[in-house]
């Protein structure tokens, strides 16, 4: 038996290849599956079997591409009622691969279809050596219950008979294999850890020790993240099987006169990849901004519309074509151009562009206290914004802004914050979008003001490695009664 991992950073999804010496499966696979094909050939392996733990909510799962590439079977939850070719698997049934069997537990609660894989190598003995537990287990964490929202209670307590009376009677030694770490909204305070023990997490996850049943239903079901948009389409979309790769459209470079000339159909949105730094000197009017080294995917899948072609805006082709990859992953398949030259290219045609003002900490500082008027909104979630804000500011979540501009008023000074400068610079392009015109974004954001002596730091600021919604073990234990 050999187990590789893969982790892709900004959605924090893991993935696994499980080998024997001929063959092997791919668990939980992303969108573009190249990475498995190449490392199967390299190792000398079959791809025979493609393995879903449920119909993931945060990205598009690569086994559409995958099966037609390979050959390999797909086997996924019986109830999940998929309509591609698929095997259907329920509770007890098994799979064989080479002298390893995986035996499925039903383990709804993330998700109504839920299911894990528990492993055993028979070369070496009978019992389990790990467990593929998809979203329903993690590093220090368990899997939220409440994207389904009507069902949020019903599905917190399939959570609890899914850990307690099905995954934590295995014993204390058996590996447990996530599909997601820390920073993604699958779960609230994941560990970022790939892997632990259920013995580790029996004795030191959270939400595990809360062993009363409505606690933890309670627990699960308030003061949660918020969920992207995203994440309510991409389970259909993984239920449905996606469409390949090779069936999307190309990207297609443009001149600046080309690009300008499309921006003519209604149809057709700007996306603008680059730096907020970049983005606030110089823009295309009515660009989104969604800066590629922030958390794209999430943001992208979140707040872009899905009926528009996009064009993009990027430093060079190939950041372009790392944003349409990161776009595709979360469902977000109708990138069809990219400026040729980006917006030095635009200028050197004489096209009108946009600006924001970029504010300091100092500057910040130097307007809370002087006599300017002006509205300080601060677009982090509200847990964030709960932890630590300064007086005064206006607290909306950046995506919210989409709907909730017209509780700001479009003649005051908009002065926008975030923990760095990147979700306040989103924010700034979707007020422009509606008629803002006097907007600043605070470079450096929470994280800048703090380091500049003028505020305590923020949790979520300082912990880069670990969830925005980061709940410190002694609170939860003293919160929840736990022991």
């Amino acid at each position: 038996m050999l187990l590789k991992h893969y982790f892709i950073g900004k959605i924090a999804h893991s993935s696994y290849i499980l080998a024997g010496k001929n063959s092997c499966a791919v668990i939980d696979p992303q969108r573009d599956v190249d990475i498995y094909i190449n490392e199967a050939r390299a190792m000398g392996l079959d791809i025979t079997h493609i393995l879903q733990t449920h119909l993931h909510a945060d990205f598009i799962s690569g086994h559409i591409d995958l099966a037609k590439k390979t050959g390999a079977k797909i086997y996924v939850a019986k109830s999940a009622q998929c309509t591609f070719d698929h095997v259907p698997l329920s509770e007890g049934d098994t799979i064989e691969l080479e002298d390893m069997v995986l035996r499925v537990l039903e383990t709804p609660g993330h998700t109504p279809e839920h299911l894990s894989y528990v492993v055993i190598d028979k070369a070496r003995s009978d019992s389990p050596v790990g467990v593929f537990v998809g979203d329903t287990l993690f590093v220090g964490d368990v899997g939220r219950p409440d994207l389904f929202p009507d069902i949020a209670q019903e599905l917190a307590g399939k959570l609890y008979h899914s850990l307690h009376d099905k995954l934590l009677q295995l014993p204390d030694y058996v590996e447990v294999y996530p599909a997601h770490g820390a920073g993604s909204l699958c779960g609230r305070a994941m560990g970022a850890k790939w892997r632990s023990t259920i013995g580790y997490e029996r004795k030191f996850n959270a939400a595990l020790l809360i062993k009363d049943k409505s606690k933890f239903i309670k627990s699960l079901t308030e003061d949660m993240p918020p969920a992207p948009d995203h994440f309510s389409r991409c389970s259909d979309v993984n239920r449905k099987g996606p469409a390949r790769l090779s069936d999307l459209p190309v990207m297609e470079e443009l001149s600046a006169a080309q690009f300008k000339k499309r921006l003519g159909n209604p149809h057709i949105v700007v996306l603008d990849t680059r730096s907020y730094h970049a983005f606030a000197s110089q823009h295309i009017a009515g660009a989104w901004h969604l800066d590629l080294n922030g958390n794209f995917p999430t943001f992208a899948g979140w707040v872009l519309p899905t009926d528009k072609d996009i064009l993009l805006v990027a430093d060079e082709y190939k950041k372009a074509l790392d944003a349409n990859t990161w776009a595709r992953r979360v469902g977000v398949d109708r990138i069809v151009g990219y400026l040729d030259g980006g917006m030095v290219a635009w200028a050197v045609a004489g096209f009108e562009s946009n600006h924001i003002e970029l504010s300091s900490a100092e500057d910040l500082h130097d307007m809370i206290t002087g006599d300017d008027n002006f509205v300080l909104l601060d677009v982090r979630t509200p847990l964030e914004f709960e932890d630590n804000h300064i007086d005064g500011a206006i607290n909306i979540p950046v995506a919210d802004l989409r709907t909730r501009h017209h509780e700001l008023e479009k003649d005051k000074t908009t002065v926008i914050i975030c923990s760095s400068g990147n979700r306040s610079s989103l924010g700034a392009s979707i007020l422009k979008q509606h008629g803002f015109t006097d907007i600043y974004n605070v470079a450096g954001g929470m994280t800048g003001y703090s380091a500049a002596g003028y505020t305590r730091e923020c949790r979520a600021c300082v912990n880069p490695h670990g969830s925005r919604f980061f709940t410190n073990f002694s609170e939860v234990k003293k919160h929840w009664d736990v022991q």
